[in-house]
Formats: C-alpha cells, structure tokens, sequence
C-alpha cells in the first residue's frame, strides 16, 4: 500500500512536521510512504527522513533556485481554496498555482491513501482527492483554535473525506458533537512520538526546561512568574526556555524587570530538542492549551517529569497526576504553578520515581504503536468500500480551476524523480556525546564508512599551522564504529574543530553532519585545571549542520558565576582557575579596545573567605564593580566603544581572562544576555551601556549611540 502524506512545508521543525516524519518512518516499515510538500523554501529539509521514505515538493520556492515558481503568473493570483489563517498570510501563502500544483498531484498520484495535514489541505484533499483514494484529514490544534469561519470552512471539507483524526480524544468528542449529521468517521489518534536515542537525563542538574513556539498561548509569562517565587527560596536552580516566536522581546523584558537574566535563558529554536530536555531535572508545560502535548511525551521520553497547566486538551490525556508528572489546576494561577514547581523540587526521591513512570508513559506514544492504529483505520475504511473495482479514472472538470498543468510540468512521483535526480553527495552521521571527564565520544554509521583504515580527524579552523588531530577508527564489528577524544590525552589548543573522517594517512576527508550532539554531563562538569593551564571542551552543531568542538585551552580563567546589572553599574562574581591566590592590588582592567589611554581599573575584592588557589581547596572567589560613568568618560568618537575585561591577580601577574567557558554551551552571545542601560553623554548623547559576552566567551562592556528606533541597538554586542 501506498500511503502520502499532503504537507504544507516539510523543511522545518514545527509539531506538525515532526509528527508527519515519525509517523512516515514508523509506516514505511511496511508500506511505501511519500510526503509531499507543498512548498519547498530551502535545499533540504531540517529533519532526517527515513530511508524509505520520498520527499516530494510541488512548489520550488528556493529564490536561488534554476526552478524557481515565484515568477510563474499562478502565484501572483488569489487562491479559490478557503482562508487558512495559519499559512495564509505568511511568506508561502495559498496562490492559484498552489491550487493547480496540488490538485494535478491528487490527479496523478498512485497512492491509495492521502492523509492532509492542516485545515486548508484537508479542503484541497476534499474538493480534489476524488473517491478512488482513501482520503483522511488531520487536526493538529482543536476545534476552537480556529477562527468561526474557517471551523466552518474545514467542518464542510471533513463531512467530504473518508476520516478526520485529531490527536486527542476531548477535541474529537467536540467535533463529533458539533457535526452530528457528519458520516466521515471522526476519531483521535495521538501523535506518535519515538523514543530518542539520547542518553536519559540522570536528574542531577538543578534545571528546568520548557520548550515551544514563543507565543500567547503557551504562556511563559505564567512560567517566569511562577519561577520567580521558586528562584527566591531556590537560588541554585535555573530555567530554560527554548523556541522562538513573537514574544521573545516582551519575555526578554519581563525577566529584566523581574531580575532573573542569571538565572533564565531564552535558547531559541533547537532541533533535535531531545538533547536539551535530556539536561533537566524537571520539564515544564504552561500553556492555556495544548492540542496535544508533544513536548510533553519528548520530556516524558528522556526520563524527565512534567509539570504541566491542566489545560485543554492534551496534558490531562497524557499525564497522570502524582505518578508520572503534576497537573496544575489552571484556576490556580501562578501560584498554583510556583507550587507544584517546588513540590517537584523538594522531593527527589517522587521526582526521580515520576521519571521513571514517564518512561514507561512515553513508550505507549511510540510511532510503531500509532502506525497501527493508522493501519487499522485504513483496513476499516477500505473494507466498507464496494467490493466492486473502481470505475476508470477521469479528469474531471474542477470549478475554480484556471487551468490543469501540462504533463511536462506536473510534479514527479517520487521513485520517478529519485531516478532521474543525480545521486546526492554521501554523508556520514556522527552521533557525540560529552564524557563525565569533559571529553566527547563519537559514534558513526558503520554503513555510511568507507572500507579500510579510516581516521576520525578533528581540524583546527582557520588555523595558519592547519593543527589536527587523528583517531584512528576502530575496526567495525556491529552497525556504530565508536571513538573517544580524551580532554586530557588530547590537548586542543583555543578555538573552533570541525570533525571528518578519512582514509588513514591521507587528506580525503569527509565533513561530519551532526545527528545528535549530547552535552548534558557537561552541565555538571566545569573547566579542567592542569599542568598546562584551564581546557573546557564543547561539541556543537555547527549552523549549517556538522559537527564542531569548541575548546579552550588557558594559562588561568576566571570563570564568570553572576553578573548583577545596577542602574549605573555591574557587580560581577568569579572564580580563579589555575594560578596563584588573589593577592593585595588585584584589579580587574577594563582594556579598550581603541587604545591603552581608554583602559579602565577596578579594584577586586576576594568574596566568602576567597584566595585560595584552585586545586588548594577550590578556586578563589572575588567580585568587582565597574562604574558605567568611568566607561562614558572613556568614550570616542566611535559609534561603538567595546572594553574586554581582564583580572590582574597581583601587580606584575599576567593577564586573566574574565569570561564562562565551563557548562554545556559553546556560544554564551545570544543566551546569557544581560539588561542595558541607557545614560547620557555630553558628546555622543544618549549611550547605551551593556556587559556581554564576546565571540570567545569573555566578558565585555560595550557603550554604544543609542537610537530610539533601535538601530545600532543589535543583540550582538550592545
């Protein structure tokens, strides 16, 4: 059997997405399975598709592209299809030519079954999927998410296919009780989501995490406030808040005005985000709503209980309260929430028993076990049909149609197009995980390898001396080839390594695309203190998806614990790794970098009984105080004036560089962001004053023109 899935855009990693690539790999075990896509915007699609599975697009929207649609007439005009207002008014809205491409690919299509994924798919499968398909319809959200007139537009739709799926048992009931003169069968069908192959989270980091599209619904308002009254009696726990959407600023502010930026992170979108619920001790669900709670089983998948709003509609379906997660009254507010956050908190020995219980939850979602809930609606719908063959296939004649594509540019089934597509460039997989030692372990496909000696080969990037280092590969014996990059044996001087595999001894490598990049065993790990000075080492995905280490290697580092923002100053703390004591006259050197006549000096003051060198103890704790009118008195005629910050132990001793190079993260710029403040000068006017920390991961003051438009205003470095 045939089976296509009909989807908006397959290149992100949306819910929707992800939930159409688990289920396409669970059922191409045994039916050949296609996605199509109706537009395709970028060269390849964010998640990996199973081997079996064809990605078809319909619509090249690829502006580089040699074919690009966007010029076709088609595009230009309206579409005769029915609003939907979650694509309609967005970069890839519906067009006439979205009405030809798709309804010429139901036309031609030699599948058996369609499923349509959104609200104005499941119109198009209606109006043009014809009765010799079995055609079913999805929802992804919930009966009243929608606006009246497009539940009234996809409720006609549905009454024409052969089912409608939703993904909880609450919002079928809602459909089938709002549309009782409907026959399509309406049902739930959870999403399925696989267990990943990360390592569980070992519930030792005091974090919790959330993760969602940064938009009302959710309400991370509700999350930072609750957390606000958990951080004042925990101060050793933190939260972060993965996603991205139309409130990042408004909950950037929110943690500003509360005084929270050292203790809650905006992380952006991850993918795979298994990896980040796999750092946590505690996941967290504040939404008004949930369609169904994906996030939710992910979590619940890593070993990691939620504490969840019991909203409509998926959370309660999912979570059973006590025993594998908490369900928060949503009449109890804040409170309420704050609540069952330090319930979860102070209770280890139920945290760690709840987590257990996700586990065993999670595995009822798995995408094998809704494949055959899938296979079996299926095998219902086609034993109701007639017994007797189908009728030959004819065009039929479509209103709102201007016209039928030319067979020549109708979208090829995907085995048509695999064959005449030239073959993709071989890629290798890696799949790293952090040591408990700060080293990395990687795994690669035994099957995608070359045969013979192979090196896995780490370069340093943009290296003049072109430095590398060479693993050679063990001789493969199962499906993972393994390898350890050992911190300590292997000492990698400061910057970025991007990872390969090659013949042994020749140049012919192979970049590593990263499949899963595991950090969490680095959250409790911090900088390593040796003969030869601080290493820390991170591995990454790099932007464009391969593998990278990002190492330090130091003589001593002062590694940055809390960095307090007054209205005409900072207070920072830090910890000395890897020289001697702080002794009298230690000062921090704010060195600008427009030359030494701008420099700034502050005094140091050793904190909780600090002075103690590390490995004598522990590393000596100071703070210091850098007054933002010194900073303006400093300033140039430049737009932008920038001071790196460095700690003098005593007068005479070398510089140290002030800055986090210990936890899970590679990059500090976009994640550990501090508020500004806005002064006056008496040259350049309004200046915007801020810490942040630089490309390297040290911290730098930057005073900046500030424009109330916000230009020159950018995330940055000011």
């Amino acid at each position: 059997m045939k089976i296509a899935f009909l989807i908006w855009n397959a290149y992100g990693i949306g819910g929707t997405i992800r939930s159409t690539v688990n289920l396409s790999r669970a059922l191409s075990a045994h039916h050949q399975v296609e996605i199509v896509s109706v537009y395709r915007p970028v060269d390849r699609p964010q998640l990996d598709l199973a081997d079996g599975v064809g990605l078809l697009p319909l619509i090249d929207w690829r502006p580089e592209s040699p074919g690009h649609d966007g010029d076709d007439p088609a595009a230009g005009q309206p579409s005769t299809m029915y609003p939907d207002t979650g694509v309609s008014f967005g970069p890839m809205a519906p067009s006439r030519l979205t009405d030809d491409r798709i309804a010429s690919f139901l036309d031609r299509t030699d599948a058996d079954v369609v499923i349509a994924t959104r609200p104005i798919l499941n119109g198009y499968l209606a109006r043009y999927g014809g009765d010799r398909l079995i055609r079913i319809g999805q929802e992804h959200l919930t009966f009243n998410s929608h606006t009246p007139q497009l539940r009234t537009d996809q409720n006609t739709a549905l009454a024409e296919l052969d089912a409608f799926v939703t993904v909880s048992q609450a919002d079928a009931e809602v459909y089938r009780t709002a549309l009782p003169e409907v026959t399509t069968r309406i049902l739930c069908i959870p999403n399925g989501v696989p267990a990943p192959a990360v390592e569980p989270s070992g519930n030792t980091a005091k974090l919790i995490v959330a993760a969602g599209r940064l938009v009302q619904i959710k309400r991370y308002d509700r999350l930072i406030d609750a957390f606000a009254k958990v951080a004042a009696d925990r101060p050793d726990w933190n939260l972060r808040i993965y996603g991205r959407g139309v409130q990042k600023a408004a909950l950037r502010e929110r943690i500003d005005r509360l005084g929270l930026y050292n203790r809650i992170q905006l992380m952006g979108a991850v993918s795979p985000i298994e990896t980040e619920w796999a750092k946590g001790s505690i996941a967290a669900v504040s939404s008004d709503g949930e369609s169904f709670g994906m996030t939710i089983v992910e979590a619940m998948h890593c070993g990691v209980p939620v504490v969840a709003t019991d909203c409509p509609y998926g959370p309660g379906e999912i979570i059973t309260n006590g025993q594998d997660g908490l369900l928060v009254p949503l009449d109890g507010g804040v409170d309420a929430y704050a609540a069952a956050l330090l319930r979860m908190i102070d209770d280890r020995d139920a945290r760690l028993r709840m987590a257990a219980r996700a586990r065993t939850t999670a595995a009822a979602y798995d995408p094998a076990v809704i494949a055959e809930r899938y296979e079996a609606l299926i095998h219902e719908l086609r034993s109701a049909r007639p017994k007797s063959p189908a009728p030959p296939l004819l065009r039929r004649v479509r209103s709102g149609l201007r016209r039928v594509l030319p067979r020549a540019e109708q979208p090829r089934p995907a085995a048509e197009a695999a064959e005449q597509a030239p073959e993709a460039p071989k890629r290798v997989h890696a799949h790293c995980r952090s040591t408990s030692e700060g080293g990395v372990t990687v795994r690669l496909r035994t099957a995608e390898l070359a045969q013979g000696q192979l090196d896995f080969v780490a370069r340093l990037r943009r290296d003049p001396e072109k430095r590398e280092v060479r693993l050679p590969l063990p001789a493969a014996d199962g499906p993972l080839t393994e390898v350890t990059l050992d911190r300590t044996a292997h000492l990698l001087p400061e910057g970025r390594w991007d990872c390969y595999v090659a013949p042994g001894g020749t140049h012919r490598r192979t970049r590593l695309t990263a499949e899963l990049v595991e950090q969490a065993r680095l959250l409790t790990t911090g900088p390593a203190v040796g003969d030869r000075g601080v290493t820390a080492l991170v591995p990454y995905t790099t932007a464009d998806g391969f593998l990278a280490l990002r190492t330090w290697l130091r003589p001593a580092h002062a590694e940055v614990a809390e960095v307090l923002v007054g209205e005409d100053s900072v207070t920072v703390t830090a910890a000395l790794y890897g020289a001697a004591a702080l002794g009298p006259g230690a000062e921090v050197v704010a060195m600008s970098r427009q030359g030494d006549d701008q420099h700034l000096r502050v005094p140091v003051r050793p904190v909780s009984g600090a002075g103690t060198p590390a490995g004598g103890g522990g590393p000596a704790r100071f703070e210091f105080v850098l007054r933002y009118e010194s900073a303006l008195a400093r300033r140039t005629e430049v737009e932008q004036d920038l001071w790196d910050l460095r700690l003098i132990g005593s007068p005479g001793a070398a510089a140290v560089p002030i800055g986090r190079i210990a936890g899970d993260l590679a990059d500090r710029k976009k994640t550990d962001v501090y508020p500004a403040c806005v002064l006056d000068h008496p040259r350049r006017g309004a200046t915007r004053v801020r810490p942040f920390f630089n490309a390297a991961n040290n911290l730098t003051l930057s005073a900046r023109d500030h424009r109330p438009d916000g230009a020159g205003a950018g995330t940055g470095s000011g």
